[in-house]
């Protein structure tokens, strides 16, 4: 029986074709080399070389033994590649959902740490509606979806990513420019743009004017996050958008103004529940809620727009 170890050893020997190149090849010295292949030659009672003018040349006895030591090689080297491949990303997909408020600005720059450490990771990203997610797990299409919601289903589990918090947008030039803080009865007083009341953060904002007893009009309602900062940019009215749609100056061209009401809320992953999950995701995962809670509102105040050196 032969240990990696000798194998490791004759194989050098044949390949090198010198005890000297043999302790060069594995960086070890020459008499450990020589009295290994002596003490394999006579535990295993076979003759792997003869000595020829200083040279090492396999035996016909041998022969076949290299052939065989040649296969673990290839099949170790074979090993090595995948090991390096996985190690690296590329024989595995992270297959992400995310609604629209967060996969604008939070999830290319949580991909972006990912390319970092995976960068043969193939990635799949889906901008979900909250309704879709719950097909989008329990269908196996992806693995995750970062949420802005926590939704009451026996099939998932959801975990805290953080917590966040509105803001109240309006364009460079704005009467309400340059202030740090609005009211909900300020903002009434101006053409609303906003997000439908039954989306969460529409609810949110729909909370800011019930609580008060405050009627307001939304004059144009738009899906998404990115639209609605569009139309504000073109001044066709003010906003109330959620802090991760505009962090990081997402969005030049509109001004960041703190409400004076409580808005706050939280975000989570959602996973099919029982299913394991990758390296890959949990990192994902990590990078995720680490930009995101770099903006929590506990932290940071509206200039959280601005770019930040960030750590892998």
């Amino acid at each position: 029986m032969m240990t990696l170890r000798q194998v490791e050893v004759i194989r050098a020997v044949m390949i090198t074709g010198t005890i000297g190149g043999a302790a060069k090849l594995l960086n070890v010295s020459a008499p450990g080399i020589s009295r290994l292949v002596k003490y394999t030659e006579r535990s295993l009672g076979i003759r792997f070389f003869q000595r020829q003018n200083g040279r090492y040349f396999p035996t016909s006895e041998a022969e076949n033994i290299f052939e065989q030591i040649n296969g673990v090689y290839k099949k170790v080297d074979d090993l090595t590649e995948i090991i390096s491949k996985i190690g690296r990303g590329g024989l595995s997909e992270l297959r992400i959902g995310s609604v629209p408020s967060i996969s604008q600005i939070m999830v290319p720059r949580a991909i972006e740490r990912i390319r970092r450490r995976y960068p043969d990771l193939r990635i799949d990203i889906n901008i979900l509606k909250i309704e879709e997610a719950i097909d989008y797990l329990l269908l196996g299409k992806g693995d995750c979806v970062a949420m802005s919601y926590r939704l009451d289903h026996s099939g998932l589990d959801f975990m805290p990513l953080a917590s966040g918090e509105l803001f109240c947008i309006v364009p460079q030039g704005h009467e309400l420019a340059g202030r740090k803080q609005v009211s909900a009865a300020e903002m009434i007083r101006y053409p609303l743009i906003g997000i439908d009341p039954t989306d969460p953060y529409g609810r949110i904002m729909a909370e800011i004017f019930a609580r008060n007893q405050l009627a307001y009009d939304i004059t144009i309602r738009a899906r998404f996050g990115t639209t609605v900062c569009a139309l504000v940019k073109a001044g066709l009215g003010i906003a109330v958008i959620d802090q991760f749609t505009v962090a990081h100056g997402g969005y030049p061209g509109v001004e960041l103004l703190r409400i004076a009401e409580p808005t706050r809320f939280d975000t989570y992953i959602a996973v099919k529940r029982g299913a394991p999950l990758s390296l890959h995701i949990e990192h994902f995962i990590e990078c995720l809620r680490s930009e995101m809670r770099a903006i929590e509102p506990s932290r940071k105040s509206p200039a959280a727009a601005a770019p930040r050196r960030r750590k892998n």
